[in-house]
């Protein structure tokens, strides 16, 4: 009986410290401020479809609201690789590069929230935004003749053998003479986050992307050019929180 008179105290004493630090952990995973970082693969990309940056705010607890900019290459669905007879590769009668720059705004709710350390969050987001498009001239190295080349925007009317073009051109070459097309998109997409520490996210993100432009964007000349683009993406995405 001694004994239970200091045992049950004690006990007491470590639920209730246990509990209180539980709480304090649950306490600690609210956060009113999340930035983002982000690489996007969609079905009008390459290998690496774009870059992402979110900021979001709390308004509640299952909503956020959340700024975001994108910046994407579009490509044409058509967009058939070769390689040279040097080793090179390049894009037969493409004429242009779409660079897609999106300023985002959108909400983002909160369907299933995981505990503090460890499981799945799962959310769906909405967001819209004015786009702006630069159009860059995609250029090649093209063979006059046997000792001359050339290196300028792909032309179907001037460049009509493939076997000719010994590849792209430089980085950026042409960027001076881009032009510029404005017009808007919309997204809509779930988000799986993973993250096992508060302070962290990551996650994907899953989701449908449309945009519009006021022209037709010349991408590949002798094929149908469009104004409207959409995609299918998902996003894999790291950040912190505060």
């Amino acid at each position: 009986m001694n004994k239970l008179k200091f045992i049950l105290p004690l006990l007491l004493l470590t639920f209730s410290i246990d509990s209180f630090a539980q709480r304090e952990d649950i306490g600690n995973y609210e956060y009113d401020k999340e930035y983002m970082f982000g690489l996007n693969k969609n079905t009008n990309g390459g290998l690496i479809g774009g870059i992402v940056f979110k900021v979001g705010t709390r308004l509640d607890d299952t909503q956020f609201s959340f700024w975001a900019v994108e910046l994407s290459n579009v490509k044409n669905p058509k967009e058939i690789r070769y390689n040279t007879v040097l080793g090179n590769s390049y894009i037969f009668g493409k004429s242009n590069y779409l660079y897609s720059i999106r300023p985002q705004y959108g909400r983002e709710i909160i369907l299933f929230k995981k505990a503090p350390n460890q499981g799945v969050q799962v959310s769906a987001l909405a967001a819209v935004g004015p786009t702006f498009g630069l159009i860059a001239p995609y250029y090649i190295e093209y063979a006059l003749n046997r000792v001359e080349t050339v290196r300028e925007q792909y032309d179907p009317e001037i460049h009509q053998s493939r076997f000719n073009i010994l590849g792209t051109g430089r980085l950026f070459e042409g960027i001076g003479q881009s032009e510029f097309a404005i017009g808007a998109n919309l997204k809509a997409a779930l988000s799986f986050e993973f993250g096992v520490f508060r302070s962290n996210a990551t996650g994907l993100e899953l989701g449908y992307m449309l945009e519009g432009f006021t022209k037709e964007i010349p991408l590949i000349p002798t094929t149908e050019n469009r104004q409207l683009f959409q995609s299918v993406y998902f996003t894999f995405f790291y950040g912190f929180r505060q």
